[in-house]
């Protein structure tokens, strides 16, 4: 009989991903599968450090990093109809459940997808953040913890700061988390982190060596507050927002200037646009060089840099060598300038100057034949001090979390704004964003808006623990239990204002605008998976398990998403539901995976699945009902048709 393959039912195998990595660089160093470390070393030759000192970073606990890196995880993403917006035609997302099973799950559908992540880390500040006791036992854990299973012993921990390893254990709880993000960033990708003093000077250590230290952006002080004592010798007023790329594919978009100062119009303005006068010609800004000393004959006068006549320079330079008076601009390029209508002549408190008129649109360049004009909208880079503005701050993010909800439900977000901005700089129409510590999912409310602002239809992803919120807080009183609870209800009240505003506006753009988001929440997977732990799960009882391998309290949306994310495809990927043979089958990404979920499977069905020519088929294995016969008609129907991939599960 042909067999016919299982679907594989856990995350990607990390460890698989980098070997075949340096089998792609280094074929000759794996040997039947497995990597020669003797033949590694002679291929590299010099380049092998065998020294036992070198620079680095290390803790304890850093080797079970890799560890739970390595770890597969075996749960499953299940869809939530109810709690969601426009759940079949969206493509935002919003997950609740433990980031580090989450971004195992998303390795397979999202792997080198996301081009822009934002995270507001715990800052470890003491007892505020929680991680699994045991780097194996994280779904179980984390199912005892939401109340999904009996805990049997398994319990998330704090962190606070009389603990040995307090810095140790962020580590621990970071580092992993990092590495899996970065599979998920496209190769054009980029990382911001908001991080305080506590931990930024780790952390900047450990995404060095995530990322690589060539890939370091820029660390951008972000405002916290404008006033108020915080310490009795400083009084610290700013925290970072620490920036790495994926590698230097990674582009910024500029910002494009505003019409402040450009005042004054003249003949070139319907192609330059208005222009500004902001230096004169002779500004003393530069290193004094002779052959930017020249005479000017400009509307029958002479004039020279500074006002001053060449012997009155001579006589200034031998008592004061820093005397700098020259022209910023050579004799060739002040002519071509002086041609082009780039040169005014203007009165100042020291009489009449030569001034350089800078237009909004126009700019000027050289290449090898010369100097040119390039007329474009003139722009400006982003720098390291954009984020000192109050409006950044923690007192605006309160303010406006308070707009939304009229009442204090969540303290330490940021405010959409700085989340807005960074989408700005660096993302596009289309692109995905992901914030994996979503808290109050103030990167959905940011997305939203700025694709409100511009047309745009980035998407985002967020995920959040459904951390319980304090029975006497004010959330809790308002009716959110979890802090997952807030941040879904956020992007509800954000979703239902700007479908306020599209209402009462005569254009409102882009009316295609996504302004919807599918929840998903962690869970165990709906088909009981064979560990091999038979000191923990005997063989028998695997065996029964093995008899009717589907969680009864499964539902066919579960099942469905599980094979969808399983087998690669995001989670948003269109599904149609067809009829074929009186059975219904699910039709994903336009045919190119199709799904039954049907039992008392048919050789007619099989024919009719095959003959749409289907790249995958996924089937219930228990749709064969032991028929063996059936199954090995079911390859070879499959084969007749060239389905790439014929799966049961």
């Amino acid at each position: 009989m042909a067999d016919i393959k299982k679907l594989d039912l856990k995350s990607k195998n990390i460890t698989e991903e980098q070997k075949a990595k340096l089998e792609e660089l280094f074929p000759e160093v794996l040997t039947e599968g497995k990597i020669d470390f003797e033949k590694l070393r002679l291929t590299l030759g010099d380049e092998i450090d065998e020294g036992e000192e070198r620079f680095g970073m290390t803790w304890p606990g850093k080797r079970d990093c890799f560890k739970v890196i390595q770890e597969p995880s075996i749960g499953t993403l299940k869809p939530c109809r109810d709690e969601s917006v426009d759940f079949d035609t969206t493509d935002n997302l919003f997950i609740e459940g433990d980031n580090l099973e989450v971004l195992k799950l998303l390795q397979k559908s999202y792997y080198g997808k996301v081009k822009m992540i934002y995270i507001d880390p715990p800052y470890n500040t003491g007892n505020e953040f929680i991680y699994p006791d045991k780097y194996s036992e994280s779904l179980e854990t984390y199912l005892a913890y939401t109340g999904q299973v009996d805990d049997e012993g398994r319990k998330f921990s704090t962190n606070t700061e009389a603990d040995g390893r307090f810095h140790s254990k962020w580590l621990n709880m970071m580092y992993p988390r990092l590495f899996l993000a970065k599979n998920l960033l496209r190769d054009d990708g980029v990382i911001f982190i908001s991080i305080d003093d506590n931990e930024v000077h780790n952390l900047r250590m450990i995404m060095n060596e995530v990322f690589g230290e060539e890939n370091f952006v820029a660390n951008f002080p972000r405002i916290t507050k404008k006033a108020g004592k915080t310490s009795d010798l400083v009084s610290k007023n700013n925290d970072s927002i620490l920036c790495f790329r994926k590698s230097d594919n990674c582009k910024f978009n500029s910002y494009t200037l505003s019409d402040e100062g450009y005042k004054y119009s003249d003949e070139y303005v319907a192609t330059r646009g208005q222009y500004k006068l902001s230096q004169t010609l002779d500004y003393g800004s530069i290193q004094y060089s002779p052959s930017l000393d020249y005479e000017i004959e400009f509307e029958d006068e002479i004039f020279r840099p500074g006002g001053v006549t060449r012997e009155q320079m001579k006589k200034r330079r031998k008592r004061n060598p820093s005397s700098d008076f020259c022209w910023r601009w050579s004799k060739a390029l002040y002519k071509f300038g002086l041609e082009k209508g780039f040169i005014v002549l203007k009165e100042s408190k020291n009489g009449e100057r030569l001034y350089t008129k800078t237009y909004k649109n126009a700019t000027i360049s050289k290449n090898e034949n010369g100097y040119l004009i390039e007329e474009q909208e003139r722009t400006k880079l982003t720098t390291t001090l954009d984020f000192i503005e109050n409006k950044y701050s923690n007192d605006n993010s309160r303010k406006e979390l308070d707009r939304i909800f009229d009442k204090k439900v969540f303290e330490y977000s940021k405010p959409s704004s700085i989340i807005k901005t960074l989408s700005f700089l660096s993302t596009n129409n289309r692109d995905i964003i992901l914030d994996f510590f979503a808290g109050s999912a103030t990167t959905a409310h940011a997305v939203l808006d700025l694709n409100k602002e511009d047309n745009g239809n980035r998407k985002f992803i967020m995920v959040q623990l459904p951390k319980p919120c304090n029975e006497k807080s004010e959330a809790f009183k308002a009716g959110y239990s979890t802090i997952a609870d807030i941040g879904k209800e956020r992007i509800r009240r954000v979703i239902k204002k700007i479908n306020k505003e599209k209402e009462g506006a005569l254009d409102f753009g882009d009316s295609k605008q996504d302004i919807g988001f599918k929840v998903f929440k962690l869970n165990k997977s709906n088909f009981k998976i064979w560990d091999g732990d038979v000191e923990e799960k005997p063989i028998h009882e695997q065996l029964e398990f093995a008899i009717d391998h589907i969680d009864p309290n499964s539902k066919e949306d579960d099942i469905l998403y599980e094979i969808l994310l399983k087998s690669g495809f995001e989670l948003t990927t269109p599904i149609e539901e067809i009829t074929l043979e009186g059975k219904r089958v699910y039709s994903v990404a336009e045919g190119a995976l199709l799904i039954c979920l049907e039992m008392n499977l048919t050789k007619e069905l099989i024919r009719a699945i095959a003959k749409m020519e289907p790249q995958r088929v996924v089937c219930l294995d228990s749709g064969f009902e032991g028929n063996d016969q059936l199954k090995t008609n079911a390859v070879q129907i499959m084969k007749t048709f060239d389905v790439e991939s014929f799966r049961t599960v």
